[in-house]
């Protein structure tokens, strides 16, 4: 009697054992479902948030492509139509050149043609000065090589040592910086010694 009663004992437990076991399993496929859901969710939300960056970065992509190109079209139109307002201004120039041409077909007197030359002169170089385009002065001037190119030396008694004698040809700045220097002649000092030297020689003392 005892020994059944043992026995059932024993089946009850590994029943109950069992069904906990049973509880136990189900309660952690429960949560591995729950964290596959989560999981799932989770990178649904990673692939949405991808593909928006993506999308960002293709825009991106697009735009500075087009800022490039739109760049590159305004740099050629720079490059192209710099020129315009100074062409502008200079056209009257011509006007005034033409209409002088055409006068001094029939103009008697030389004089009156060259106050309309110094005239479009003052106009041209009104004009320059307008773009930044200013004239170097140098006559008189003691001699620099950061505006002045040297095309001979004179002996000069009637000039200081290094002072511009003659201006060749006019130099320009433009905004400050040097276009084209100006081509003079600068006076060098005198060798008495040799002069002395010379005339000694010619007296034939």
């Amino acid at each position: 009697m005892k020994k059944h009663e043992q026995k059932s004992e024993h089946i009850d437990e590994k029943k109950q054992q069992a069904g906990q076991q049973a509880e136990t399993n189900d309660a952690e496929n429960d949560r591995s479902a729950a964290e596959k859901i989560n999981f799932s969710a989770l990178l649904a939300e990673k692939e949405k948030e991808a593909a928006a960056n993506y999308d960002k970065y293709v825009r991106a992509v697009a735009e500075l492509d087009n800022y490039k190109k739109r760049a590159a079209r305004e740099r050629a139109d720079i490059i192209k139509f710099g020129k315009e307002d100074l062409i502008k201004d200079i056209l009257p120039f011509v006007d005034s050149l033409d209409r002088a041409l055409e006068h001094a077909e029939s103009a008697p007197d030389i004089n009156s043609f060259k106050e309309g030359l110094k005239l479009i002169q003052d106009q041209l170089l009104c004009s320059l000065k307008k773009h930044g385009v200013e004239r170097i002065e140098c006559a008189g001037q003691e001699f620099d090589p950061n505006f002045h190119e040297a095309m001979l030396q004179v002996e000069s008694e009637q000039h200081e040592e290094n002072k511009v004698i003659n201006e060749f040809e006019r130099g320009y700045l433009l905004n400050g910086r040097l276009l084209r220097p100006s081509r003079v002649s600068v006076c060098k000092k005198i060798n008495k010694e040799n002069n002395m030297c010379e005339k000694i020689v010619e007296n034939g003392e």
